[in-house]
């Protein structure tokens, strides 16, 4: 089967919009905008984060890739055929330069491969669904994967392609977590050479970074912008200031109660929609006893119970009506609406029941409740800290102590991550599959965490059933539908059961912007600065 795709124009309105294709230095266009975090690293292997990848994705590039619509479409591979069912044969596209104007070839495809699985590295899950990587000729790779992976290419979307002499010369062999910025082996945490529309002119973390456009950049799209200022503006009131006044023309998130007055102001529009994110909580249920807890000598977490009455005891409604204005959607489930695999039909939360919870405490002997400390990023996800502030203020009404630790998103994924041995006991994630599909989610969350295999690597909590992992390699392969989504609804009934994870919520996409702005709102709340057109 011979899958050939070519690049379709997606999401940018109007007429007007399309006439300005491609300005030149006559018509010179710079695109301000803000989020509410900056990029961890400059490093495409470092953090699996969806914000920073898709920063990235403006300068560094896939073998394929996503339009506004969300479609799979080409990048650095014109076509691909799956020549086996566990081989698939990538046709490379010809003439493409790195920045440095280095050429792109088969050698730095089976490069990232290895990268990707060094120890620095937040994409060996990614790594692991391939067995390997081989060049054919300059133009053309084979990847064998272990079983059959239908998802393979949506996977490669966030699977950005290095120079690998650029990284050679520069000591960057490696992959660099985000915490060995400053490190003569983390040249590339600092330093980029990508082939995607733009160049980092200009890097300041956590104050600016400039990008400028790449004039050999092998395509066409359909931005006219030629300089990108992108600030990192932590409060939510200052950033809504700034969009307000004129001195951005995109900022996100927005807080929710601020899009009638975006809409109500002249220049300014709310732009809005459902995110493909799910939010939740993780639980330390591997460690014998709590690394921030009073509990000593055992892990309350470990009782099932114990992980029921937190369930019982967290209010999703309120949360919807107090902290998210009504604009998230409560879930009993894992992955969102959009998700191929979701199963509206076993999206049911677990029921608000404090009562209950304070029973199932005490039958776990823990009537007088315990400590615990719930660590959140506070610039990450649409009302974080407040999200997991109300949280803590619910588990007090039946007897757990929360102390909410919350920090910078750069500190938080340092501590919770799994190169720092997931330094956590309670956490606040959120996730949206690369794949758009629900193998990731459990490839990457569900399954027991394993090193070797390179599976897991997010599950920081350490939840492990070996049924979802059994379920989850035939998943992986099924490509009967029925059959793989009766296996999917298996897996989160098992889950659910054993309360695995607590899902909170979908956020929604939230985003304000300058009129006259065109943009192309993904479901994955990726900003790609090639469906930007500036008036």
């Amino acid at each position: 089967m011979t899958i050939r795709l070519k690049r379709n124009a997606a999401v940018v309105a109007g007429a007007c919009a399309l006439a300005l294709v491609l300005a030149g230095p006559a018509a010179a266009k710079t695109f301000r905008y803000a989020f509410q975090g900056d990029a961890q690293s400059l490093d495409p292997h470092g953090l699996n984060e969806t914000f920073t990848l898709g920063f990235l994705g403006n300068v560094y590039e896939g073998l394929t890739a996503y339009d506004g619509d969300m479609k799979l479409i080409p990048a650095l591979a014109t076509s691909w055929e799956v020549t086996s069912p566990t081989v698939w044969r990538f046709n490379l596209r010809k003439g493409v330069k790195f920045h440095d104007g280095g050429d792109f070839t088969a050698d730095d495809v089976v490069f990232t491969w290895k990268r990707i699985l060094t120890e620095g590295s937040d994409q060996k899950v990614r790594g692991g669904l391939m067995k390997d990587v081989r060049k054919i000729d300059d133009y053309t790779v084979e990847i064998e994967t272990p079983g059959p992976v239908p998802t393979l290419a949506r996977e490669l979307t966030n699977i950005y392609i290095m120079d690998k002499e650029w990284a050679e010369a520069h000591n960057a062999v490696e992959a660099a977590n985000p915490k060995d910025a400053g490190r003569e082996s983390a040249y590339a945490t600092s330093h980029a050479n990508g082939t995607g529309p733009f160049i980092v002119a200009e890097r300041q973390p956590d104050v600016k970074t400039v990008f400028k456009r790449f004039d050999g950049y092998w395509g066409q799209p359909k931005t006219n912008v030629t300089e990108v200022i992108f600030t990192p503006i932590s409060q939510d009131a200052t950033r809504v200031a700034a969009l307000l006044s004129g001195n951005l023309d995109l900022a996100y998130p927005v807080p929710v109660q601020d899009w009638d007055r975006l809409n109500a102001a002249p220049g300014v529009r709310a732009l809005t929609g459902p995110e493909a994110r799910t939010i939740f909580l993780g639980m330390d249920q591997f460690r014998d006893e709590l690394l921030y807890s009073n509990v000593k000598g055992k892990n309350p977490l470990k009782d099932k119970r114990v992980r029921q009455a937190f369930a019982a005891a967290i209010d999703l409604e309120a949360i919807k009506t107090k902290i998210m204005r009504g604009a998230s959607t409560p879930t009993g489930l894992m992955i969102a609406p959009q998700i191929n695999g979701f199963n509206p039909a076993l999206n049911t939360p677990y029921k608000y029941d404090p009562a209950r919870a304070k029973a199932l405490l005490a039958e776990a002997g823990y009537s007088n409740g315990f400590e615990i400390t719930l660590d959140c990023p506070n610039n990450r996800y649409v009302n974080d800290e407040k999200i997991c502030q109300a949280v803590a203020a619910m588990l007090a009404k039946v007897g757990v102590n929360v102390n909410v630790f919350a920090q910078a998103k750069s500190k938080y994924f340092a501590k919770v991550s799994t190169q720092n041995g997931n330094d956590t006991s309670f956490y606040l994630l959120g996730w949206t599959p690369g794949s758009m599909d629900v193998h990731n989610v459990l490839n990457n969350l569900i399954v027991c965490m394993d090193n070797e295999k390179k599976k897991g690597q997010f599950n920081y909590g350490h939840y492990c059933n070996p049924k979802i992992d059994a379920l989850t390699d035939k998943i992986g392969a099924e490509t009967d539908p029925q059959k793989r989504q009766a296996m999917v609804d298996e897996a989160f009934r098992i889950l659910k059961a054993d309360v695995g994870y607590l899902p909170l919520h979908q956020q929604p996409l939230s985003w304000g912007v300058r009129e006259g702005v065109v943009v192309a709102q993904r479901a994955d709340n990726v900003l790609d600065i090639r469906n930007v057109v500036m008036p």
